[in-house]
């Protein structure tokens, strides 16, 4: 009875937020797959004491309840209820996300939404409504990037269930993800969801760190997966920002006409392929990137690529700065984001302030 009442009320919300937007039946859908997901929502704490619950899964279940416990006591996180029940889901992939963009220049195509504001992608349940939104675009002469996603956060508006999507990660990245997705309880700043995403990945993937470290040792395997991980975050993200830099300077010639800047993309895309083989790939130390070289590139496979990997370096510097403590680190950043209006300029500022602050230290 209590999951009918959950599921009844997300969907309400969300009903009543449609009446604002100009998209009431996506939101409406939105909603109904929502309550399905809460309708199936079960106690993990009751999963585990379970008997007849396999065994895996019933390490992994543990495995979340204990990186949420970190979460909440070790990094200060938001975590609310979230992920403290499981919801099985009946396919393999939760929902698609398509993301567009103009072809001769960085500029995203957005959608508004309740609560969240602009964001440049946009979630369907259907693959055939995804394909034909994605269709409709390209006729319009945009690129477009149609993509998978296990996982979401509702920002703390609904306790988040774990889904059976997420369960099948492995545990570094199944804490990497509950993590990431309570980081967005915490700090989530409308329209500035690239800042929302590269935080929510700094957290995320240090946290795992931290968590994993301090369970096993820096010797353990999973605290070095861990590392090895964000390390190729940081390089992933270093490549996608000189790879954006080159293209905003070819899409800044207006000079040339539509034509031969698109030309010139082309040919960029085909070196930056083979430089990514040639000089990422072999400094990569886990399997997340390796197929990157292969895959259609364009300024909206770009743009959804980098909402996760903006400008790694600063929230790192932040870290590094702060004296490598992450739970101090994201309450200033959190404190700094939240009473600015651009978020990664408060970032760009409070990594400066630490730097001065060092020098001056250093100069006493």
């Amino acid at each position: 009875m209590r999951k009918r009442i959950a599921a009844l009320t997300a969907i309400a919300a969300l009903v009543l937020l449609a009446s604002l937007t100009c998209s009431p039946l996506y939101l409406l859908r939105a909603g109904i797959e929502e309550g399905k997901i809460l309708s199936r929502r079960q106690p993990i704490a009751r999963l585990v004491a379970d008997p007849a619950t396999d065994q895996e899964v019933r390490r992994k279940l543990e495995l979340v309840l204990e990186a949420r416990t970190f979460a909440r006591e070790a990094l200060g996180l938001d975590v609310g209820d979230s992920y403290t029940t499981y919801s099985p889901v009946d396919r393999d992939t939760l929902a698609l996300v398509l993301s567009a963009a103009r072809r001769d220049r960085f500029e995203e195509v957005t959608w508004w939404f309740p609560i969240v504001g602009r964001v440049p992608y946009k979630g369907f349940f259907s693959l055939g409504a995804a394909r034909r939104a994605a269709r409709e675009l390209e006729q319009d002469g945009f690129d477009t990037y149609l993509r998978p996603t296990s996982a979401f956060s509702t920002l703390g508006w609904f306790s988040d269930p774990l889904l059976s999507t997420v369960l099948r990660y492995d545990d570094v990245a199944l804490v990497g993800t509950v993590i990431h997705e309570l980081s967005h309880n915490t700090l989530y700043l409308p329209s500035q969801v690239s800042f929302n995403e590269s935080f929510a990945s700094f957290v995320g993937d240090r946290g795992a760190i931290e968590f994993f470290c301090a369970l096993e040792g820096e010797e353990g395997a999973r605290c070095r997966r861990a590392r090895q991980q964000w390390a190729d975050n940081l390089l992933f993200a270093h490549f996608l920002d000189g790879l954006v830099a080159q293209l905003n300077a070819i899409y800044g010639r207006t000079e040339l006409d539509l034509e031969d800047r698109l030309a010139r993309r082309e040919q960029l895309f085909s070196d930056a392929r083979e430089r990514f083989v040639g000089e990422i790939e072999p400094l990569l130390l886990t399997p997340e990137f390796r197929g990157f070289a292969s895959r259609p590139l364009n300024n909206a496979v770009l743009i959804a690529w980098r909402l996760y990997f903006d400008r790694l370096h600063l929230f790192e510097s932040a870290f590094e700065r702060h004296g490598q403590d992450l739970a101090g680190t994201v309450r200033r950043i959190r404190a700094a984001a939240e009473a600015a209006d651009d978020a990664f300029a408060a970032l760009s500022r409070l990594t400066a302030d630490l730097e001065g602050v060092a020098a001056g230290l250093r100069d006493e």
